[in-house]
């Protein structure tokens, strides 16, 4: 099994809800990629996270070892209570879910987009993982 396969499994699974065709929704990894675009990038949002008080954390993240876990009430504090209800609406979830999923994933995700502890120069590259990964979580 790749790596991104089992990072779609535990996504699906950090989501903890499927829809009525039995598949985890595709709201939240769409959200995540919209994050991204909306922060100018991963570096932009690590910033953003950093300027939350979640600089250690981050640092994990992007280092080559163990990730720091965080909290979906960090993850709210940081991208906001408004942001995660639209976030929560577009996967079809409650906000404390979509909080709590992306708590979850956002740790490995932004793990396996740094690779060597480095963040990538361009967006292109963010782009592309994100995309893999979502059509290996949602075919």
């Amino acid at each position: 099994m790749s790596l991104l396969d089992q990072l779609a499994g535990q996504a699906m699974s950090a989501l903890g809800n499927k829809g009525a065709d039995g598949e985890a929704p595709s709201g939240l990894m769409a959200s995540v990629m919209d994050l991204v675009n909306q922060h100018g990038g991963l570096p932009g949002l690590l910033q953003k996270f950093q300027e939350s008080g979640l600089g250690d954390q981050v640092a994990s993240w992007i280092g080559t070892g163990a990730n720091a876990p965080v909290s979906g009430e960090q993850i709210k504090d940081a991208l906001g209570a408004d942001t995660i209800t639209q976030i929560a609406e577009k996967a079809g979830v409650a906000p404390d879910a979509a909080s709590g999923g992306l708590a979850a994933l956002l740790p490995q995700l932004i793990d396996k987009l740094t690779p060597n502890g480095q963040v990538p120069e361009g967006n292109d590259l963010v782009s592309q993982g994100l995309n893999m990964l979502k059509g290996k979580i949602f075919g």
